[in-house]
């Protein structure tokens, strides 16, 4: 179904977009040019993500401008201000520098979302080493993994985490010097050491040293959903990317409240959560619990929140709630509202319209991007179910793998393929680490092909379609789950839908969905025929699901991406592999 576009009016805003005309901005944007506008502002030592994110507003207007505010799971807050950030990341950089952790090497956090995160966040990339969020619901297994994988030197964590998960881990990372406990007194043995003992004994100054734009920064996991987790490796230039995305996409301005729901433990609660409001010289709320939808509103009413990036499995749980959000709560400072981790229902995007006033702006990237690459602009019209379009200074396209190796562009519009980025951008993940041969794999003819299937309207807007990995093969047809699962949610009864192939000797596979209902709904028989007769009449018999079966929560990772994978092997009864990325909460890209 082609849902018809929801019109801006740019002029009509409150506050004038930063990208107002698209096409002259694509015209005349250049990587060199903003390039040039951040290097030197380390003070001729280069350019370090952090010393751009918070020390260049501290020594100048903004120093005791509201940088970050964190809420406790009990909802009291606790300020930081661009000149404080500063002093805390300055000593957490004192600390690695006494430990004798140098450039280039890990240190790994592990504890969610808790001050002292940000400020290991912030001294990390300082003192030049590479910083790895690690999500604090994963299992032992899972964190083994990724400290071994990503040649940890630090861990940051709990004595809670650190005694469950970590310190039987302990033999199998050599590797691994010391432990840093947020919350822990004194020397503990095996180099488990107090971070706050540390913190107290160390200089608030800190020397940066030179960092040159290319110079490792971040490591970044993939969830692991499929296969082992890999590491992916950005570099310090990366910021140019949060930067303008920030001001392109997000629209910050100056004075901006900004809350990304992110958890920190993936690539979204860092680019977004952390650095690209700090790079734009804004506030920033960090909330320590967990989805809670009058949490949620409450905060976005008390702390004047006007810019929200959240996910498409939040929205989908507030779709689901008997609530008239705009009735019970004060949201007039809310401008923007954003969504990131996957493709956003049409209906979700026309909830916002109607229940907050504002449509939900989708946007497209991947940890390996490690930032927005396509997104609905503040000032643009959206056409729902669509990604929109590229950032400017990023070149997209529709391309077909060739049997020699190579690809070629569509070239028309609506006909579907896999998207492609041209390779180059600043944020552009420049390695698996130790995995260099699954690094070039990603990348022909100069292209860097994303693995997600997608079209491109003669509007220039490009429109998801599902993972190479999750399209259905039936009778002869391939069959997007993601465009099945957006036809049952148009259904007044269902919630959330999620669609896998399940094998068949005769059709190859066919198409199984599972529903989730809204509040007022039974899952019996008669919906369930009604359900598979309402996505044949609009899909037709050939796409539309031939069985269909009710249930009350769908699996999800903590990115909020229903885990299909999970779907079909519970339908075959195989074994469901690693589970650790499944959500603690909900709605954390």
């Amino acid at each position: 179904m082609d849902w018809p576009p929801i019109k801006k009016k740019p002029d009509s805003l409150a506050i004038p977009p930063n990208l107002q005309e698209y096409e002259a901005a694509c015209a005349s944007f250049s990587w060199e040019a903003l390039r040039r506008e951040f290097t030197g502002v380390s003070g001729g030592r280069g350019m370090n993500m952090a010393h751009a994110a918070v020390d260049r507003h501290a020594g100048g207007p903004l120093a005791d401008h509201l940088a970050l505010r964190w809420l406790s799971r009990d909802g009291d807050a606790t300020d930081f201000t661009y000149r404080g950030l500063m002093a805390e990341s300055n000593r957490f950089a004192n600390v690695l520098r006494q430990l004798g952790i140098g450039r280039g090497e890990t240190v790994a956090v592990f504890t969610g979302r808790i001050p002292a995160l940000y400020f290991a966040a912030l001294g990390t990339l300082k003192n030049c080493a590479v910083f790895c969020p690690l999500f604090a619901s994963f299992g032992p297994e899972a964190v083994w993994q990724r400290l071994q994988r990503g040649d940890a030197r630090v861990l940051v964590t709990t004595s809670r985490l650190y005694g469950q998960k970590v310190a039987g881990l302990r033999r199998r990372l050599p590797g691994l010097r010391h432990v840093l406990l947020v919350d822990g007194q004194g020397e503990q043995g095996e180099g488990v050491r107090s971070l706050p003992d540390l913190m107290a004994s160390t200089s608030a100054d800190f020397t940066l040293p030179s960092t040159d734009p290319l110079d490792p920064a971040l490591l970044h996991f993939t969830s692991g959903t499929t296969g082992m987790p890999k590491g992916a490796i950005h570099v310090h230039e990366a910021l140019l990317v949060h930067y303008i995305t920030g001001r392109y996409v997000l629209d910050f301005h100056p004075g901006d409240v900004f809350w990304c729901t992110a958890d920190p433990g993936w690539v979204t609660g860092i680019s977004y959560g952390l650095l690209a409001p700090l790079l734009c010289g804004i506030t920033s709320i960090i909330d320590a619990g967990e989805f809670d939808a009058r949490r949620w509103f409450a905060i976005l009413e008390e702390q004047r929140v006007s810019v929200w990036y959240t996910s498409p499995t939040a929205i989908r749980r507030l779709m689901r709630l008997d609530m008239e959000p705009r009735r019970e709560y004060d949201l007039g400072q809310l401008r923007a509202v954003f969504s990131v981790g996957e493709a956003l229902n049409p209906e979700a995007v026309l909830w916002g319209q109607n229940y907050l006033g504002l449509p939900v702006h989708d946007t497209w990237w991947q940890t390996e991007t490690g930032g927005i690459m396509i997104a609905n602009y503040p000032a643009m019209d959206i056409s729902p179910g669509s990604m929109g379009r590229p950032l400017p200074g990023i070149e997209a396209a529709i391309v077909r793998r060739l049997e020699n190796g190579t690809v070629e562009a569509v070239g028309e519009p609506d006909i579907r393929g896999e998207l492609a980025l041209r390779a180059g951008w600043p944020s552009m993940f420049r390695g698996y680490l130790h995995e260099e041969e699954q690094y070039r794999q990603c990348f022909a003819g100069g292209w860097y092909l994303t693995g997600d299937l997608a079209s491109q309207g003669a509007d220039g807007y490009f429109r998801f379609v599902g993972r190479a990995g999750d399209i259905i093969k039936t009778a002869g047809h391939m069959v997007s789950p993601f465009e099945v699962e957006s036809t049952l949610m148009m259904h007044p009864a269902v919630a959330e839908a999620g669609v896998v192939g399940k094998p068949d000797a005769l059709l190859g596979e066919v198409v199984k969905a599972f529903v989730s209902l809204k509040s007022g709904f039974a899952g019996n028989e008669q919906l369930r025929l009604e359900l598979i007769a309402f996505a044949r009449s609009r899909l037709g018999p050939a796409i539309a699901p031939r069985e269909l079966a009710f249930a009350d929560e769908l699996p999800k990772n903590n990115a909020g991406k229903i885990m299909r994978r999970l779907l079909r092997a519970r339908e075959m009864g195989l074994p469901e592999g690693d589970t650790s990325t499944m959500e603690a909460g909900v709605g954390e890209p």
